[in-house]
């Protein structure tokens, strides 16, 4: 499986941004994909799901009404557009798997495999 994660880069607080990340070597349309994130000295955190049709997401309480994960079956990409962004959310951010098809992603005891990651700094 390889997830490669694309998107980050430096946006001023409030503004948006929009990650991708493209999967190959899984049957992409049968499994739940995710976000989390890791801020510099913290533990990875979960910030949002998706089911394998794209019927239902779930998020953190911190991004909830700011982020949406959304998903194209077709082209093997999750996204995670960040709007309002806030210095807090500076982190890099990777893209998950679930260890099977159907399962849910909730922590990254969840996770099968992960994206390399990408950066995403706000600055105030």
């Amino acid at each position: 499986v390889q997830l490669q994660a694309s998107g980050g880069g430096l946006v001023q607080a409030g503004g948006s941004l929009r990650l991708s990340c493209a999967a190959s070597g899984l049957p992409f349309g049968s499994y739940v994909m995710g976000w989390f994130r890791q801020a510099p000295g913290k533990e990875r955190q979960f910030v949002a799901a998706i089911t394998s049709s794209g019927s239902n997401t779930v998020y953190a309480d911190s991004v909830k009404g700011r982020f949406t994960i959304s998903r194209d079956n077709a082209k093997n990409t999750v996204y995670l557009q960040m709007n309002t962004v806030r210095p807090e959310d500076t982190a890099v951010y990777y893209c998950a798997s679930a260890r099977f098809p159907y399962d849910r992603i909730r922590t990254a005891a969840d996770v099968g495999s992960w994206g390399q990651g990408t950066l995403v700094t706000v600055s105030s």
